[in-house]
C-alpha cells in the first residue's frame, strides 16, 4: 500500500544512520521498512486514539528489537545516539497522523535497545 500522507512520502527515514558507516546500510534498509510499514498500518487502520496508535508502534517496536541481532551480527548496534534518531522517527509519524499529544516514551515502550 503506498503511503498517501504527504510529510510521510516525502520524508527520508534515518538519514542520521545512513550518513554514519557505523550503521551497515542494508540493516538500516531494513529499519526503516520498519517504520514505513508502521505509517502503512496507520493509514490502513486509522487508530482512532493514542491507545490504538501505541498498539502499532508497540509492534513496530518489537520488530526493531528484533533487528538489533542483525545489526550485532553486522559488527554494529543500535546505540544511545541511534535509539535517539528512532524514537525521533516515531514521534516524527505520531505528530504527521496527527497525535501530537503521543508520549515518547509509549511510542516505543517494550524497547531492548
Amino acid at each position: 500500500m503506498p503511503i498517501t500522507n504527504q510529510q510521510v512520502a516525502g520524508r527520508a527515514f534515518l538519514r542520521e544512520m545512513y550518513d554514519d558507516a557505523y550503521f551497515p546500510d542494508h540493516v538500516v534498509d531494513r529499519a526503516e521498512a520498519i517504520l514505513l510499514r508502521l505509517c502503512a498500518r496507520i493509514e490502513s487502520e486509522a487508530p482512532s486514539d493514542l491507545e490504538g496508535l501505541y498498539a502499532l508502534t508497540r509492534a513496530a517496536t518489537e520488530e526493531f528489537n528484533q533487528l538489533e541481532g542483525e545489526f550485532v551480527a553486522a559488527g554494529s548496534e543500535i546505540e544511545t545516539v541511534a535509539r535517539e534518531w528512532i524514537c525521533d522517527e516515531f514521534c516524527f509519524v505520531a505528530s504527521a497522523y496527527g497525535f501530537t499529544e503521543a508520549d515518547a516514551e509509549q511510542l516505543t515502550a517494550g524497547r531492548d535497545w
